[in-house]
C-alpha cells in the first residue's frame, strides 16, 4: 500500500456549561476522575488494535496540513468538528458518529471528499444509504479483543447479569420490562446481578460476566452492541429483548415516516442465545433458553471468533481502503 494510513479520531470541543471558562475547571476534574471510554471511543482504539495484530502501520491524528498527496485516510469520532478545517484532496473514509442521522448534515459528501461512510451493520446502512445514495455507506464492524475478553475458572456462585441501557422511556422500560424481570428472578430463587450502561469500569463488568451463565441484554436497538458481543466473546449466552423496530423518538422529525427495521443485537444467531420482544415472550422463552444454557448448548464465543475478531475487522477495513484507493 503506497502512503501513509492516516487515522483520525476526535471529540467535541468542550463549551461552558454554567459559567464562563467552567469548561477548563469540568476538563481538570475529568483528567483526575477514573473515567469510562466511550463506545465511539473505543471503536477507534480497537480499530487501532486490529491494525497493530496485522502489522499495518498507520499514523494518528496528523495535523491536516501534514496529510501528503498518497496518503490514505479514516476520519473517526463525535460531531461535526471532526472534520473542521480539513482542505486537502485525499478521499475520506468516514464514520462513525459524525452524526445521528443524515438529516443533521445532508451536504457531508459535497462538503468534503467523502468516499464512504463506515456503518457497524445492516439496518444502519440501509438509512444512509436511503438519503445519502446506494452504496454510499460501507458496513465494518469493529472487532472484539478475544484475548481480553475470554472466560476464566469462577470461584463465586454463578449467576444472571442484566444489562440495562434503555435508550429512551427509560421509567416505563423499567415498570414494563425491568421491573417484571426482576420479580421474576426473584419468584423463582434466580441469582442475578444487574449492571447499568455508563455506570461501570471496564474490569467490573469483565469480572461479573466471567461468574455470568448468562446475560439478559434490555437496549432498544444497536448499531453494533460492543457489550453484548464482549459478554460472547466471554462464552456468556445472551437472551436478547429484541423488538425489531428502530425506535429513535426524533426519528419522525428526520422525517423517518415509514417503520425502519432494527435490532438490539445485529450480529447473533442460534448459537448465540435467544431474543424475546417484550415481557411476556421473556416469561414464556426463559426456561427453553435456561435449559439450553444449563445444557451447555450455546457457543457464544465461537461466533465471535468466527465474526468479530480484530483480525477480522483489520480485514474488512483493509478490503474497503483497497476499494477506495484502488
Amino acid at each position: 500500500m503506497t502512503g501513509r494510513l492516516i487515522i483520525y479520531f476526535k471529540k467535541p470541543n468542550l463549551k461552558d456549561r454554567w459559567f464562563l471558562g467552567d469548561r477548563y475547571l469540568r476538563l481538570l476534574i475529568h483528567f483526575f476522575r477514573k473515567k469510562n471510554t466511550s463506545s465511539l471511543e473505543r471503536v477507534f482504539i480497537n480499530l487501532c488494535k486490529s491494525l497493530k495484530v496485522k502489522k499495518i502501520s498507520y499514523v494518528k491524528n496528523l495535523p491536516f496540513n501534514k496529510i501528503r498527496e498518497e496518503d490514505k485516510i479514516i476520519v473517526l469520532g463525535i460531531g461535526k468538528n471532526v472534520l473542521k478545517g480539513y482542505n486537502r484532496k485525499n478521499k475520506i473514509i468516514a464514520g462513525i458518529g459524525l452524526m445521528t442521522h443524515p438529516n443533521d448534515w445532508p451536504t457531508f459528501f459535497e462538503d468534503y471528499p467523502i468516499a464512504i461512510y463506515l456503518q457497524h451493520s445492516i439496518w444502519t446502512a440501509n438509512i444512509y444509504n436511503k438519503w445519502y445514495g446506494e452504496n454510499t455507506c460501507k458496513i465494518w464492524p469493529v472487532g472484539i479483543d478475544t484475548n481480553y475478553w475470554q472466560p476464566h475458572e469462577a470461584t463465586k456462585s454463578p449467576h444472571i447479569l442484566i444489562y440495562v441501557k434503555f435508550l429512551w422511556h427509560q421509567e416505563q422500560n423499567k415498570k414494563e420490562l425491568l421491573n417484571p424481570i426482576i420479580d421474576f428472578f426473584d419468584q423463582n430463587a434466580i441469582a442475578y446481578q444487574l449492571i447499568t450502561y455508563g455506570d461501570y469500569h471496564i474490569k467490573a463488568y469483565k469480572a461479573l460476566l466471567n461468574h455470568s451463565k448468562a446475560m439478559i441484554f434490555l437496549c432498544e436497538h444497536e448499531s453494533q452492541g460492543l457489550a453484548y458481543q464482549e459478554a460472547m466473546a466471554m462464552d456468556v449466552p445472551i437472551f436478547a429483548w429484541n423488538q425489531g423496530l428502530w425506535l429513535d423518538k426524533n426519528r419522525l422529525n428526520w422525517g423517518e415516516t415509514e417503520p425502519v427495521v432494527a435490532s438490539s443485537v445485529p450480529y447473533f444467531n442460534s448459537t448465540c442465545g435467544d431474543t424475546f420482544k417484550d415481557f411476556d415472550e421473556f416469561k414464556l422463552g426463559f426456561t427453553r433458553f435456561y435449559t439450553k444454557v444449563e445444557r451447555g448448548l450455546f457457543k457464544p464465543r465461537d461466533y465471535i471468533l468466527n465474526h468479530l475478531t480484530l483480525e477480522k475487522s483489520a480485514e474488512r477495513i483493509l478490503t474497503i481502503i483497497k476499494e477506495v484507493y484502488q
